[in-house]
This record gives structure tokens, sequence and C-alpha cells, in this order.
């Protein structure tokens, strides 16, 4: 019989300058605690964003989700703020960023 593994919780996030402006993500990926913390508060559990992402481990929702309740107020803040930011470019630009129709 093997030992059990320890997984330390810090090494299931990470954060890199100039990647998604440097919040915290899920190792490897470029899935923010932001993300997660944003399903979570929608009702959607850990287990349902593992399975809905087959190809990483259960363990790194986990991990954001507990970081996003520890933090809760702060990434709730922030959450909010993105989506105020959003809805303000929506309404800037209601057909939304890119060439214009005028363009070749």
């Amino acid at each position: 019989m093997t030992d059990p593994v320890t997984i330390e919780l810090s090494t299931l996030l990470e954060s890199k300058p100039g990647v998604l402006g440097g919040r915290l993500c899920l190792r490897g990926t470029r899935i923010s605690v932001h993300n997660v913390g944003g399903y979570y508060r929608e009702g959607i559990t850990a287990e349902e964003m593992a399975a809905n992402n087959p190809d990483l481990s259960p363990w790194l929702f986990h991990a954001a989700v507990a970081y996003y309740l520890a933090n809760r107020e702060q990434i709730d803040a922030e959450i909010d703020e993105d989506r105020r930011e959003e809805l303000e470019l929506a309404a800037k630009y209601p057909r939304g960023i890119g060439p214009s129709p005028l363009s070749p």
C-alpha cells in the first residue's frame, strides 16, 4: 500500500502577471477565482464545475471555492464592479467593439 499524498492548497491556485490582470487562477488555466466565485454564488457547486471541466482536477475548483469564501466580500465587490463596467461598455458600444461595418 502506498502512502497518501498530501496536497498543499497553495499549489492549486496561481497568479501570473499579464494573465487576467494578475488575478488568482486555477493552476495551469485561465479560469479565475472570480469566475469560480461568480458561478458559486449563482448556486453552481465545485463538483458541478469540475464535471463541466473533466480535464481538470476537482481539487482546483474546491480550492478556488475555499479561497472565494474566505475572501467573499472583496471578491464579490470586484465581481460586481466588473459587471458594472461590462454594462457601461455594452451601453456605450451597443453594436460591440470591432471593425467598422464600412471596412472591407
